[in-house]
C-alpha cells in the first residue's frame, strides 16, 4: 500500500454522510410544505363585518364573493 492510498471505506464515508444530510434537508423541506398546504386547506377564517355585494355605502368596498 502506498502512502497516499486510503482504504475504500474511508473514501465513501464523506459521500454517504453528504447524501444523508442532503436527503434529510429535502425531507424537512417537503414535510414543511406539506404541513403548510394542509393548514391552508383546513383553515377557514372567521367572517368579518363588511358591506354586502350590491349595497352601496360611500367610501367602503364590498367583498367580491363573500362566503358568509
Amino acid at each position: 500500500m502506498t502512502a497516499g492510498a486510503q482504504p475504500a471505506a474511508r473514501r465513501w464515508r464523506p459521500v454517504v454522510l453528504g447524501t444523508a444530510i442532503a436527503l434529510a434537508v429535502v425531507g424537512i423541506f417537503l414535510a414543511a410544505n406539506a404541513h403548510l398546504l394542509y393548514v391552508a386547506l383546513q383553515s377557514q377564517p372567521d367572517c368579518v363585518a363588511h358591506v354586502k355585494p350590491g349595497d352601496s355605502v360611500p367610501g367602503q368596498l364590498s367583498a367580491a364573493k363573500s362566503a358568509c
